[in-house]
C-alpha cells in the first residue's frame, strides 16, 4: 500500500480540496493480488487502489470512454512477420499505467482507506486513476502523443499499432493496455524510443518478449512458439479435472445441442467462467474454436448436458496440453485462406456456420467460427457467406501487412470446397438463386 501511494504522490494524481455541497465525490477501495511470472512462481505482493468508477454519472465526471488496444490478429501477424525476418522483439512494461493519463474532467474522490487527511478534504483527481470510466482512454491518448512525438505514426488498420519509417528501416510498437511489444529492423530508433519512453514513464525492459498477455512465447533457431500451457493447468484446477482421462477430440462428430437438451443447472456460475476462460485460451487453439463457439451459446441457461460436453473440451485440452502455434522463420510472407460453412445446422433456427483461417506462409494468424445473421436457402449460399467472411478479413490483413513493410502485391488464395459459390463469385450466375444475397456476393466479386 506504501509503494502504491508513493507512486500516486509522485505523479501528482490528486489534489486536497475542501468539499462542497456541489461536490458528489465517489469511493475507492484497495484490491490485493498475488503477481506471478509465467513460471507460476510468487513475484510480490501488490495493493493497487482502485475508483469506485461505477459511481460516476456520465456528462457529469465522464464522457468519451472508448480506448484502443491491439487486435489479437495483429499481435500473431506481427509476430509472424519478425519471425520470418529475424527481427528480435523487446517487451516493455509501464508501472501504474492509468496514474499517466491526464484528465479533462473535474472528479472528486474520497480519501483512500488508510491514508490519513484533514477533515473536511477531498482528493481532486488530476490524474487518472483504475477504475475510472475514462481512465483507459486518458491513458491512450497520453501515450499516443507521446510515441506520435518521437516519431511514430498510429497505424491505418489498428490504432494501437504505432510505425516508425526511416532510411535505416522500420519499427513496429504494439500496444496493449500497459504492455507493448516493439521490433523491427532499427535498433537504433528502437534504442532511443525506450529512453524517450521512459522519460515520460515509469518503465520496465523485460528483454526478448516471453510472456505477454498470458501467452508463452519461446524462441528458437526454427522460429517463435506460442502457448498457454499454464493456462491450461489452471484452467483445469479450477474446474476439478484430476483424474487422467482425456478426450481424441473436442466435440462429438455431428453433435446437435438444444437449449432445452437436459436438466439445468444448479449454478451456471461455473459453465460460464469455464467457457469465458476456452474463449481467451482460443487465441492459440484454433482446434477449440468450433466447440467454444457451440457451447457459448448456452451460457444463460447450461444444463447437466451442456456442462458434460463443456468437461469433454477441458479433457481434449488435458491431453493436448503441450501443443504450441508456431511461427516458422522459414518460410514466405505470402497470405492463404481457407473458408466453409455448414447448412442449416442450427436446429433451432436453422441458420449456418462460417469457418474461416488465414495463413501468412506457415504461420496461422486468423481464424473464426460464426453463425451466420440470416437463414441460408442452399448450401452453395452458406458458402458464399462464408467467402465473404473471410474475404473481409483477408482485405484487412493486406493493408495491415502493408503498414508492417510487407509486400502484398499478388492476389491472395482463398480455398474453399464449394464449386458453386466460386462460380458465383467469379460471375454473375445463378442470378434467380443469388440475387437476394447480392451484397455477399459483389463483394466477394470485387474482391477477387
Amino acid at each position: 500500500m506504501a509503494e502504491e501511494i508513493a507512486a500516486l504522490e509522485r505523479t501528482g494524481t490528486w489534489d486536497l480540496v475542501p468539499t462542497s455541497s456541489h461536490i458528489r465525490p465517489i469511493t475507492c477501495k484497495w484490491v490485493y493480488k498475488l503477481k506471478t511470472p509465467s513460471d507460476g512462481s510468487l513475484e510480490r505482493y501488490k495493493a493497487r487502489l482502485v475508483a469506485r468508477g461505477f459511481q460516476q454519472e456520465h456528462g457529469h465526471d465522464y464522457d468519451e470512454t472508448f480506448a484502443s488496444v491491439a487486435h489479437i490478429t495483429t499481435v500473431r501477424a506481427l509476430l509472424a512477420v519478425a519471425s520470418v525476418r529475424e527481427w528480435s522483439i523487446s517487451q516493455l512494461d509501464v508501472k501504474n499505467v492509468f496514474l499517466n493519463g491526464e484528465l479533462r474532467e473535474e472528479v472528486y474522490m474520497q480519501p483512500p482507506p488508510g491514508y490519513s487527511v484533514p477533515e473536511g478534504m477531498v482528493c481532486r483527481l488530476r490524474r487518472s486513476l483504475y477504475g475510472l470510466k475514462q481512465a483507459p482512454r486518458a491513458w491512450f491518448q497520453r501515450f499516443a502523443s507521446v510515441v506520435t512525438a518521437a516519431g511514430f505514426s498510429a497505424g491505418a488498420h489498428d490504432p494501437a499499432l504505432f510505425v516508425h519509417t526511416s532510411s535505416r528501416g522500420r519499427t513496429l510498437l504494439l500496444l496493449y493496455v500497459d504492455d507493448m511489444i516493439i521490433t523491427g529492423d532499427d535498433p537504433q530508433f528502437i534504442a532511443f524510443v525506450k529512453a524517450r519512453l521512459s522519460e515520460q514513464f515509469l518503465m520496465s525492459d523485460l528483454g526478448p518478449l516471453r510472456y505477454f498477455l498470458g501467452i508463452e512465447v519461446s524462441s528458437t533457431h526454427e522460429g517463435f512458439y506460442l502457448s498457454q500451457e499454464k493456462y491450461i493447468q489452471g484452467l483445469l484446477d479450477r474446474a476439478s479435472i484430476t483424474d487422467h482421462k482425456t478426450e481424441e477430440t473436442p466435440i462429438e462428430l455431428n453433435l446437435h445441442l438444444s437449449a432445452t437438451d437436459g436438466e439445468p443447472l444448479d449454478d451456471s456460475t461455473r459453465y460460464r467462467h469455464i467457457v469465458g476462460s476456452l474463449v481467451y485460451l482460443g487465441v492459440t487453439r484454433p482446434d477449440i474454436s468450433y466447440s467454444v463457439h457451440i457451447l457459448s451459446q448456452f451460457i444463460s441457461a447450461p444444463t447437466q448436458l451442456h456442462y458434460s460436453h463443456l468437461l469433454r473440451v477441458l479433457r481434449y485440452l488435458h491431453g493436448t496440453m503441450s501443443r504450441r502455434l508456431f511461427f516458422p522463420r522459414s518460410t514466405s510472407l505470402q497470405l492463404q485462406a481457407y473458408c466453409d460453412a455448414t447448412w442449416a445446422s442450427d436446429f433451432s433456427d436453422r441458420r449456418s456456420l462460417s469457418a474461416y483461417c488465414v495463413f501468412l506462409g506457415g504461420s496461422l494468424i486468423a481464424w473464426k467460427t460464426k453463425k451466420q445473421t440470416a437463414v441460408s436457402r442452399s448450401s452453395t449460399e452458406a458458402e458464399l457467406r462464408a467467402m465473404a467472411l473471410v474475404t473481409a478479413e483477408v482485405t484487412w490483413l493486406r493493408w495491415l501487412l502493408a503498414d508492417f513493410g510487407v509486400s502484398v502485391s499478388i492476389p491472395t488464395p482463398l480455398l474453399t470446397n464449394s464449386t458453386g459459390a466460386i462460380s458465383i463469385a467469379r460471375d454473375p450466375v445463378k442470378h434467380e438463386l443469388t440475387k437476394h444475397i447480392g451484397v455477399d456476393a459483389y463483394y466477394t466479386r470485387a474482391q477477387v
